[in-house]
């Protein structure tokens, strides 16, 4: 009889366990319970909606610009392309470690320098990346930005913003970003403040970047919709030079003839990167009447940056930027 009563308790402790444990699951199926929903990370590419299984953390990186996203947001990726360039152009104090690989070029990233990582995610663009998506896939999911697209171009700096809070989701760092991005507003403002201080603000300004092409002095001069012009507008300044078109890059290719629209701006402040081994202001151009006859050269308004100044980056090379720019007008 005993024996009969353990036989029973042990079954109607069976029969409460797995009524339990049928209740939960209904409960977890009612909720849409699961681990890895929760995990999931919906974010727009440049092709379109992509759908990540959990936050990535061995990141390989193809393209500058979202490397120095992620060291804004303090994370290390495990490899990025063209490492070499990214050193000389990128001026920012963030670091990589010496753990990061270096993957091949922007262009032609290595497929198998970036296989033997073993990424959880690689970050590439359309632009430089399509053409070799499909083996890219192949080793890891991969997120395809486009800032050359119909839309980006329209504005360059709200793009690369766009584009950094996108990663900062990706790696489940959004508050984070939020954090960058006050910084530099507020770093703006105290930049702004220098250039009251110095008597300048309100005036207009080009800025270009210049060089030799086939023998001839060429310079860049930056539309609306770049990066430069978002950030001297951001400073109190209007640029004088405007295209009647939506320059992809942000530029328009001119000759030093196209600045003698501007003969009469004498208060007009002309910004200008140049490389030491090629500065045409004063090579080719020194003793050019054309040049020298500007009414802003005259007045001495004309204000070198840089060589290496980096006019294509992220939220922190946009910050080295606005300094520049304004170390450049603001003799201190």
């Amino acid at each position: 009889m005993k024996k009969l009563a353990i036989i029973l308790l042990l079954f109607l402790i069976s029969l409460l366990v797995a009524c339990n444990d049928s209740s939960n699951k209904e409960q977890e199926e009612k909720n849409g319970d699961s681990t890895s929903d929760a995990q999931t990370i919906t974010i727009e590419d440049g092709l379109g909606e992509q759908t990540l299984k959990e936050t990535p953390k061995n990141i390989v990186v193809l393209e500058w610009s979202y490397a120095e996203d992620l060291l804004a947001l303090g994370i290390q990726p495990a490899g990025v392309a063209d490492l070499d360039g990214f050193h000389q152009w990128v001026n920012i104090d963030e670091k990589f470690d010496d753990s990061v690989v270096d993957v091949g070029t922007r262009q032609e990233p290595n497929l198998e320098a970036i296989s033997r990582l073993n990424p959880d995610l690689i970050i590439g663009v359309k632009f430089r990346h399509e053409q070799i998506l499909d083996s890219l896939k192949e080793i890891a999911p991969v997120v395809t930005f486009a800032p050359y697209s119909e839309e980006a171009v329209q504005d360059h700096y709200q793009n690369m913003i766009n584009e950094f809070q996108t990663v900062a989701k990706i790696v489940n760092k959004e508050k984070e970003a939020e954090q960058v991005i006050s910084n530099l507003e507020s770093f703006t403002e105290e930049q702004k403040q220098r250039i009251t201080e110095a008597g300048i603000d309100g005036s207009s300004y080009i800025a270009t970047q210049a060089f030799t092409a086939q023998n001839t002095p060429t310079m860049r001069l930056f539309t609306d919709n770049s990066i430069v012009a978002n950030v001297m507008e951001n400073l109190g300044f209007t640029n004088a030079y405007q295209s009647d078109n939506i320059e992809t890059y942000g530029y328009s290719e001119v000759t030093v003839e196209a600045l003698q629209n501007y003969q009469d701006e004498e208060n007009l402040q002309f910004l200008y990167i140049v490389q030491e081994e090629d500065n045409i202001f004063e090579n080719q151009l020194k003793g050019n009447p054309v040049w020298e006859d500007l009414s802003f050269v005259k007045a001495g308004n004309t204000h070198a940056l840089p060589g290496n100044t980096w006019t294509f980056g992220g939220v922190l090379s946009t910050q080295v930027l606005t300094e520049q720019l304004v170390n450049a007008m603001v003799k201190e």
